[in-house]
């Protein structure tokens, strides 16, 4: 992993945000996979992208009055192909939000911090 040249990084590798995009990813598709095999769902074709930026919370169409100034958003790309009809792609669309790290990024995250130091 690495950061871009203007953020002090060498831009060697993939930024963190990048590397937990692909993990979302990953995991979107994993959860549709096994999905749509248990129902017997064929698809022929599936895609998934993810994206990262900071907006101004007034930029942010699915923010509440609970947030101020600027706010982390996820931008979802998921293109499916099969021979289904809407409500199975509706549903599908549904299911890709169930994945676990999907859910855990939604709710937030608690840390219990250990440092060592030596």
């Amino acid at each position: 992993a690495d950061e871009p040249v203007d953020l002090g990084g060498d831009n060697t590798g993939p930024n963190p945000y990048d590397l937990l995009l692909g993990a979302l990813a990953a995991c979107t598709t994993i959860t549709l996979s096994m999905y749509s095999q248990r129902k017997n769902i064929e698809i022929s074709s599936l895609s998934v992208e993810y994206s990262y930026d900071k907006v101004h919370v007034s930029d942010c169409e699915q923010c509440d009055d609970s947030h101020s100034g600027m706010v982390d958003r996820v931008t979802s790309r998921i293109f499916i192909d099969g021979d289904f009809d809407e409500d199975t792609r509706k549903r599908l669309m549904d299911i890709a939000q169930r994945c676990a790290v999907h859910k855990t990024l939604e709710k937030g995250i608690v840390f219990d911090e250990i440092v060592y130091a030596g």
